[in-house]
């Protein structure tokens, strides 16, 4: 008769003991804070509490990490987005996105901005096609459900909203940034202002 005898060179595969969902959020959350380049290794382990061998593991690298965040973001921002399709009002609908915006952004008194834009501030030119096809991709969501809205003033053509569109969307670039460093007041000015012609 035979024996079995198990083999050393059997590695049993490692159950996660952390939840991935979770541990995504928590580095979305830092890269929002603080940004891609500033982010560390060692900031991000001690922030998501698992070690950098887990990181790789799960997310191959920085790189693939930080993908999944702004994925992880992107869902989040859908919430508004989809209260602003379902929106029947049109340029009022977006002037209340842009509310909706400032406190999704909240963190104290002043915003954390938009990861998206906040990205965009700062990628290099090396930055991985991946990553910018996502920041294009998701701009030009936005852009066409602005236009969406734009398109029940039956009375507009198609030029004026895409002019519009392009306009908002930029609007939105410029208060992503704003809600970081000025007050509500402020703020309040800037969006009343932004749609005062439209």
């Amino acid at each position: 008769m035979f024996s079995f005898v198990p083999s050393s060179n059997l590695i049993m595969p490692r159950t996660k003991k952390y939840n991935e969902q979770e541990v995504v959020e928590k580095a979305m959350n830092l890269f929002w804070r603080n940004g891609y380049e500033t982010t560390s290794m060692q900031m991000l382990e001690k922030e998501m509490g698992i070690n950098k061998f887990s990181i790789y593991s799960s997310f191959g690298s920085k790189d693939g990490l930080f993908m999944e965040s702004l994925k992880c973001y992107k869902q989040k921002l859908n919430k508004l987005i989809e209260t602003l399709k379902a929106s029947s009002d049109d340029v009022m609908g977006i002037k209340q996105y842009f509310y909706d915006f400032i406190a999704f952004t909240k963190v104290t008194d002043f915003g954390k901005g938009c990861l998206i834009t906040n990205t965009a501030n700062e990628i290099r030119e090396d930055c991985q096609d991946c990553i910018k096809e996502l920041l294009s991709q998701f701009t030009n969501d936005v852009k066409e459900v602005f236009a969406t809205k734009l398109r029940q003033d039956t009375t507009k053509s198609e030029t004026i909203i895409e002019e519009q569109a392009d306009y908002l969307l930029i609007s939105m670039f410029g208060l992503s940034s704003a809600t970081r460093i000025f007050n509500k007041t402020q703020l309040d000015n800037y969006i009343k202002n932004i749609f005062k012609n439209l």
